[in-house]
């Protein structure tokens, strides 16, 4: 008499599988949870780096930056006004102006305060300033 073979898992396997799941989730989900912040401020520091390089660009054709009244939006298409952009180039320098982690605009200043321009998100609070974890993004502090 041939004996079927059952396939399919026990109860007791089951159980070992969620257990060592869990024990992973315990180990794991700590370090996971709280980086949300400091991975923001990653992403807005290395937009700054990609915006400055759009602006080292536009200076490097029409030998200033964009001033305070022009903004960054001068990296998207021509601005006007004074100082004119004779070399501007057709296609612009970026597509388009990024919000930072938190949804908010970049700050722009030429001539600034720290350099020749200040490039700067207010971080998580949105207001100028702060310490710790609402300590502003810049371009002059690392």
């Amino acid at each position: 008499m041939k004996q079927k073979r059952r396939s399919g898992f026990t109860l007791v396997e089951i159980l070992v599988v969620v257990v060592i799941l869990g024990l992973l989730a315990t180990l794991v989900i700590p370090r996971v949870v709280g980086r949300g912040e400091e991975a923001k401020r990653t992403a807005a520091l290395v937009q700054i780096r990609s915006l400055e390089q759009a602006l080292d660009l536009y200076k490097l054709d029409n030998g200033f930056y964009p001033t305070t009244e022009q903004g960054l939006e001068a990296l998207v298409s021509k601005p006007a006004g004074t100082p004119e952009p004779l070399n501007y180039r057709d296609e612009g320098y970026i597509k388009k102006i990024p919000m930072d982690p938190w949804g908010r605009p970049y700050a722009y200043r030429c001539p600034g305060e720290h350099g020749e321009t200040d490039l700067l998100s207010y971080g998580p609070d949105g207001t100028e300033g702060g310490e710790g974890k609402n300590k502003d993004i810049t371009n002059w502090e690392e």
